[in-house]
């Protein structure tokens, strides 16, 4: 008989604090003392870095979800900066949960990287951002994990090759991932993760999975099909105002 390992779960906050410290330390204690899960991960941004001048500027795509007058406002009211990242970090701690970030441009990379959390994640969107992945690569440490939604296979190729390539490919979490919000379940394609384990399990440290569905069902079928890392969209509330939370548990659910 194999030996039983119990999953590594991440609970998402992202920006579903709704740029509140109090609600963000809510989030971390409850996911630490009640969801009993390994780690808790935020976001991060340089939004005049990441966006364009008319993407900062632009309405929200769904203005009922907005916290600003625009697409940068409303990122920026969401946004902790470094310091209150290290708030952050120093609360999980004292709770007894992991803390981490996704990092999406090249200056936030480097503020997370000071403050040497354990891993670092990236999402589908910047996981061809070859600067600031070469950068983590030459300067960090610990882990990075990679999410690939909206990423083709031969896109996936080359990112593990990038990360051989600079040597850190056994320090690389590679997530199972469809971008949507949330994913209908016939397009979830749980059984990439057994491709991926299948082409990338040596080559990784493991093989995780990333899902913005609905329930728990899929991510116990992830487990199942081998992914040993879940990390899930977390709220305390899925009526709150934002686009993730919807498609997030409850602490219930996590």
């Amino acid at each position: 008989m194999s030996e039983y390992k119990a999953p590594y779960v991440i609970a998402e906050i992202g920006g579903n604090h709704k740029g509140d410290m109090e609600i963000a330390k809510e989030l971390i204690k409850v996911a630490a003392i009640f969801c009993k899960v390994d780690a808790v991960k935020f976001q991060k941004r340089h939004n005049v870095e990441l966006l364009t001048k008319e993407q900062y500027e632009a309405p929200h795509p769904n203005p009922v979800n907005s916290y600003g007058d625009t697409y940068g406002a409303h990122r920026e009211f969401l946004e902790f900066d470094v310091n209150q990242h290290a708030e952050l970090k120093a609360y999980c701690e004292e709770v007894g949960i992991t803390y981490s970030t996704s990092v999406w441009d090249v200056t936030s990379a480097k503020e997370i990287a000071g403050l040497n959390p354990e891993f670092i994640k990236i999402p589908s969107a910047c996981n061809n951002h070859y600067e600031m992945l070469g950068w983590l690569c030459e300067n960090y440490k610990g882990e990075i994990h990679c999410s690939t939604g909206m990423t083709t296979k031969d896109e996936v190729e080359e990112l593990v090759a990038f990360f051989e390539k600079h040597h850190r490919a056994k320090d690389l979490v590679l997530y199972n991932c469809t971008s949507g919000y949330p994913v209908p379940f016939p397009d979830v394609c749980l059984l990439d993760i057994t491709t991926m384990i299948q082409k990338y399990g040596e080559r990784v440290k493991t093989i995780g999975f990333s899902g913005h569905h609905l329930g728990i069902a899929v991510d116990v079928a992830a487990y199942t099909l081998g992914a040993n890392v879940v990390e899930r969209h977390y709220t305390l509330d899925r009526t709150w105002k934002g686009t993730d939370h919807s498609a997030s548990l409850e602490p219930a659910g996590m």
